[in-house]
């Protein structure tokens, strides 16, 4: 397919967008990023992991984008006692055919919110692994396929809070996007202050179906991208690994104890196709990179014990990265 008929289809297309974005901000006010973010996880079939101190409308945001698609939504509070069972579902034996039946749990659903993710124990967490990559639950011998599209979208708070557990390695990888939301402006919070107390009921109409959702993914497949995107991808991803080549970078050796795994390239080729259709494109740019790399990349570096002792974060890593390596 030329490019032409690619920009087409994605200028006809994304006008869904419009209105999924139209009908989320009669709800939400500012967060402008936040929301972009949920669309390019949601198009880039992606899962997505909201950090944040409570208050600032990040279970608002995921419970009001998954209103605008006539689809399935659950929403799952994580709590110290919570089961792995309790999320995806038991055996529970009939007497009357003296068998045992599966009962679905909550994750079989279009859109799963995971509230509050950091406040179950690990047990729990890992539980939600197999969900996430393979799409499918397995209940005792049986594996079921869960809906389409699905998309988990969890919110953490920061750990420094109390009665918090660190997510496992595994699952943070497994999560598209990081993003860090921030407090509101002044004025986003004065218009946050005159939606929230006046009388009257604001009501979000679904303007997609999920077919929609899925015809705009394989779309988003076919906008074109060309070689020296893909090497500016493979820059960003192999200095986290191998810093020493690049230079003005070589001192992040001492920083970074483990680099980008393949899933980050995979992630940020998709996740900027799905910008770059947000954008009314066909095709990728650098921008498109930039704008999403920080949250592709953020929460897949660990750090050396010399950069915590350093006080020198994540975000202070992929902030140099996409300073010093050379743009296309």
């Amino acid at each position: 397919m030329k490019i032409e008929e690619i920009n087409q289809k994605v200028m006809e297309k994304s006008e869904l967008i419009d209105k999924i974005t139209q009908e989320t901000e009669k709800v939400i006010v500012g967060q402008k990023y936040m929301i972009r973010r949920l669309l390019v996880g949601l198009l880039a079939d992606g899962h997505i992991l909201l950090e944040g101190v409570p208050g600032l409308a990040k279970t608002l945001a995921v419970y009001t984008l998954a209103n605008t698609i006539r689809s399935t939504f659950k929403r799952i509070q994580f709590t110290p006692d919570l089961l792995p069972a309790d999320l995806m579902g038991t055996l529970i034996y009939n007497q009357k055919t003296s068998e045992f039946v599966a009962k679905k749990g909550p994750v079989f659903a279009n859109f799963v919110l995971a509230d509050e993710i950091n406040r179950a124990p690990a047990k729990v967490q890992s539980a939600l692994l197999e969900a996430m990559q393979e799409r499918q639950v397995t209940i005792g011998n049986t594996t079921y396929p869960l809906p389409k599209p699905f998309l988990v979208m969890a919110t953490q708070n920061p750990l420094e809070q109390e009665g918090t557990y660190p997510l496992p390695e595994a699952q943070v990888d497994r999560f598209m996007l990081k993003l860090i939301i921030n407090y509101p402006t002044r004025d986003e919070e004065k218009l946050i202050l005159d939606k929230m107390v006046r009388k009257d009921e604001i009501i979000v109409k679904p303007v997609v179906e999920p077919k929609d959702i899925l015809d705009m993914r394989e779309l988003i497949k076919d906008i074109y991208m060309e070689d020296k995107i893909k090497e500016y991808i493979l820059d960003l991803v192999f200095v986290t690994r191998e810093p020493d080549k690049f230079k003005n970078l070589s001192d992040l050796s001492n920083l970074i104890d483990c680099g980008a795994s393949p899933r980050a390239t995979i992630y940020l080729a998709q996740a900027a196709k799905a910008h770059a259709f947000l954008e009314h494109r066909g095709y990728v740019t650098p921008d498109d990179i930039k704008a999403i790399g920080k949250d592709i990349l953020r929460h897949r570096i660990i750090l050396t014990y010399e950069a915590e002792a350093e006080q020198i974060s994540q975000e202070d890593i992929v902030t140099r990265l996409f300073d010093e390596i050379e743009v296309p």
